[in-house]
């Protein structure tokens, strides 16, 4: 989805590049909490944002959440304006507690926000507290007594899906200007279609060197190192399904990378357990040593790579971010799996046979020294 925001000037407020840049700040905000998606934002001359999300499924919500100023107001009956969203430490969405199935937003103030909500609403002890969100009034619940812990409540008839848009806007912050939705449309796979097609084609073909080199090379543990790969491809994959996140050319390096390091992780797994063998001791054996001495090997290797991952994803933007999201999944399950699914596997098989052959290694002790 390609979105083009104007920014609009109003009487004393001029569209200067320090707005723009704290706009920018505001709405990549806003568009991070839509979800793990990877997006793209930039100034467009001197009063347009270019917004760029790949993979939005619903269009309509997300441009109302980008383009609303989300100007929060607390105001008595005569419209005097007591307390703002400037003041605002936190908004978060849940379900009304009185049972009406609606939605609600919590608000925390931070301390000089409390101080004057608490004076706001110990001068209007008995008459109504008028919530204006844009200048439109959400509720006006009476006020009983004195609300003196910086908390406060916003009520309506909102699904939990308003609830929780709302709870972002108020969240990250009014916009200095409003917007206008220059222009909005769904952006196709034209060229991008053509490189998608040939990475895919070249991951499915890596992937089956891959598989069938560690079937040839380490044999029965190569077919179970195998069968971990394609648990790891559907649990990375799926994973990614469940965040929402999108998978984009980014994503295809950072998973690309991440298969690397799940199968090196059995590599050497594995060549410590052969070597364990040559040493001449027993199946059982070699595969408990075998993993105890390649297990902080894997460990610093991936806590490393997971560190970097969380830099990127951290400090990154847009495609960066895509790719440490990708990186970081892939890293944890392939640590997952080898500590779980490839041990039990071993395990598994070297109760049925212990045949050294069928490991990989040909010969005894004797072959430790060659």
């Amino acid at each position: 989805m390609r979105v083009v925001l104007e920014a609009q000037e109003t009487e004393g407020k001029a569209i200067t590049e320090d707005t723009i840049t704290k706009a920018l700040g505001i709405l990549r905000t806003r568009v991070d909490s839509l979800g793990v998606k990877e997006t793209t934002l930039y100034p467009q001359g001197n009063n347009r944002v270019v917004i760029e999300i790949a993979g939005e499924d619903d269009p309509e919500a997300a441009v109302d959440i980008l383009k609303n100023v989300a100007q929060l107001e607390f105001q008595d009956e005569q419209g005097n304006v007591l307390v703002t969203g400037e003041n605002l430490q936190n908004a978060e969405a849940r379900m009304d507690r009185s049972g009406t199935g609606n939605a609600e937003v919590i608000l925390e103030f931070d301390k000089k926000g409390a101080q004057l909500f608490a004076e706001a609403t110990r001068a209007n002890v008995g008459k109504p507290l008028l919530i204006v969100i844009d200048n439109q009034v959400i509720s006006a619940p009476n006020v009983n007594e004195p609300i003196t812990d910086g908390n406060a409540v916003i009520q309506g008839k909102f699904t939990a899906e308003e609830a929780q848009n709302l709870a972002v806007q108020l969240r990250s912050g009014a916009l200095p200007v409003s917007f206008n939705v220059l222009e909005k449309r769904s952006v196709g796979p034209t060229l991008g279609a053509d490189s998608l097609d040939k990475s895919l084609k070249a991951g499915i073909i890596g992937l089956i060197a891959v598989l069938i080199f560690m079937l040839g090379y380490y044999r029965l543990p190569g077919l179970i190192a195998d069968l971990s790969l394609v648990i790891y491809m559907m649990l990375v994959l799926g994973t990614m399904s469940l965040l929402g996140a999108v998978l984009t050319l980014p994503g295809i390096a950072g998973l690309a990378l991440s298969v690397g390091m799940a199968v090196d992780a059995n590599v050497v797994t594995y060549e410590r357990i052969k070597e364990e063998l040559r040493f001449g001791k027993t199946l059982g054996a070699a595969i408990e040593a075998g993993f105890k001495r390649a297990f902080w090997a894997i460990f610093d290797s991936n806590l490393t790579t997971l560190i970097a991952a969380g830099v990127l994803m951290y400090f990154g933007t847009g495609p960066i971010k895509g790719f440490a999201v990708t990186l970081s999944i892939g890293i944890i399950a392939s640590v997952l799996l080898v500590l779980t699914f490839t041990r039990y596997m071993l395990i598994l098989f070297s109760n049925i046979t212990k045949e050294p052959k069928f490991y990989g290694v040909t010969g005894g002790a004797e072959d430790a020294n060659n």
